[in-house]
C-alpha cells in the first residue's frame, strides 16, 4: 500500500529545506543599495566644493579686475614716468637693461579705493597691485620719423609712456588670482 504525505509532513518539508537563503539575497541587495547611496552622496558633495571653488574663483577674479582698475587709474594720473629703477607706493621705474624684475611683496599696493559695486573681500590686504613703467613708445610705426620745428614728432599722440599694470588677489586657502594689463598714456 501507498502512503500519501499529509499536509503538515509536506510543508515541515519546506521549512526544513529553505535554510535562510532569502535572508543573504535580502542582506547583499541593501548592501548593493547601500553602496549605490553612498556613491551619489559622494558625487553630490564633490558636486558642491566644485560650485564653492568656481564661486571662490570668481569672487577673486572681480577683486583683482577691481584692484587692475585702481592701477590703471594710478598710472594715467602719473604726471611723470618714475625716475630709478626703484618702486615706491607700487609704481617702478623700468628695470636695470631691460630685463624683468623680480618683484617682492614690500613693492605691492593694497588696493584700498574700490568701488563701491565691488564685491566684499574678506581682507583687504590679500587685494594688491603694482604699476610699472615700460619706457616710452611709438604708437604707430614710423611716426616719430616726421617731425615738427621743435624736433618732436608732429603727431601729438605719436609717443606714449606704457606701463604694466599688475594686480593680485591671494587670500590663505583660497583661490589665487593675478591679472595684468599694458596702459598707454600719450607722452608730453
Amino acid at each position: 500500500m501507498i502512503s500519501t504525505p499529509t499536509s503538515s509532513r509536506i510543508a515541515t518539508r519546506r521549512r526544513r529545506g529553505q535554510s535562510g537563503v532569502a535572508l543573504i539575497v535580502v542582506l547583499i541587495l541593501l548592501l548593493i543599495m547601500t553602496l549605490l547611496g553612498l556613491a551619489s552622496l559622494r558625487g553630490t558633495l564633490l558636486e558642491e566644493r566644485m560650485a564653492a571653488n568656481l564661486f571662490d574663483r570668481s569672487l577673486g577674479f572681480q577683486a583683482a579686475e577691481a584692484a587692475l582698475r585702481q592701477g590703471e587709474v594710478v598710472a594715467m594720473g602719473l604726471a611723470s614716468p618714475p625716475a630709478g629703477n626703484a618702486c615706491a607706493a607700487g609704481v617702478c621705474g623700468p628695470p636695470l637693461n631691460g630685463l624683468n624684475r623680480a618683484l617682492g611683496n614690500a613693492d605691492w599696493v593694497n588696493a584700498t579705493e574700490l568701488d563701491d559695486n565691488t564685491l566684499a573681500v574678506p581682507n583687504a590686504a590679500d587685494l594688491q597691485y603694482i604699476v610699472e613703467y615700460l619706457g616710452e613708445y611709438n604708437t604707430t610705426p614710423k611716426c616719430d620719423l616726421i617731425t615738427g620745428p621743435n624736433g618732436r614728432p608732429k603727431d601729438p599722440l605719436c609717443k606714449a609712456y606704457m606701463y604694466r599694470v599688475s594686480s593680485r588677489y591671494v587670500a590663505q586657502g583660497r583661490s589665487s588670482v593675478i591679472l595684468q594689463s599694458i596702459v598707454r598714456r600719450p607722452s608730453p
